[in-house]
């Protein structure tokens, strides 16, 4: 199963997921099962590895604020989806977080895991756009990311609005969206963010 996060709310929706997806049952298992995978993460480790043919490509895209190609950010979900589940079989539920992020990126996903992968729902955090970038700023105060900065948001917010929502809009349309006011504070977007997964599983 395949659950999608597009990002908006940056700081709050990965705060968020990351606290619902590492909260631990009785047992001491994760609560969901689902082990998450972030393609931005990829991208900007991607990004510092010396080997990497992509690192230089990767670097100029993202900060232009853009989308970086779809060969490679597929190509490095699809590496770390195989890695977990040749490492455990059963890890087979994945939260890809902030992909697909355009039509580009949509039609890759179908192409490369047509019948290996189901997308169950999209976790959509939604927000204010300058509540979204006072708080990438603050974050950058110690982040060390090179998008961090007005500049950079403010195009990744252009990017967004021009390739991102109408995926958005497509899913809503099969009535795969759960949506999420990232407005509010981390208690209350987290207590959301529990009871759609709680509802889900």
């Amino acid at each position: 199963m395949q659950v999608h996060v597009e990002e908006e709310a940056f700081q709050y929706s990965e705060l968020s997921v990351r606290s619902v997806l590492f909260s631990h049952s009785n047992h001491g298992e994760m609560k969901y099962g689902y082990t998450h995978l972030s393609a931005g993460e990829l991208l900007r480790d991607e990004r510092k590895n010396p080997d990497s043919q992509y690192g230089e490509l990767i670097e100029k895209y993202i900060k232009d604020g853009k989308i970086v190609p779809v060969e490679i950010t597929i190509s490095l979900l699809k590496r770390e989806m195989d890695r977990t589940m040749a490492a455990n079989a059963q890890k087979n539920k994945f939260l890809i977080d902030g992909f697909p992020r355009n039509q580009d990126n949509l039609q890759g996903w179908n192409k490369t895991m047509d019948g290996k992968a189901d997308v169950s729902f999209v976790l959509f955090f939604d927000c204010n756009n300058e509540i979204c970038i006072e708080r990438c700023l603050e974050r950058g105060k110690s982040s060390g990311r090179s998008d961090d900065n007005r500049e950079s948001l403010e195009k990744r917010i252009q990017t967004y609005l021009q390739s991102t929502k109408p995926i958005i809009d497509l899913y809503e349309e099969m009535g795969k969206v759960k949506k999420i006011d990232a407005s509010k504070s981390v208690d209350e977007v987290f207590d959301e963010v529990v009871k759609i997964f709680d509802k889900e599983g």
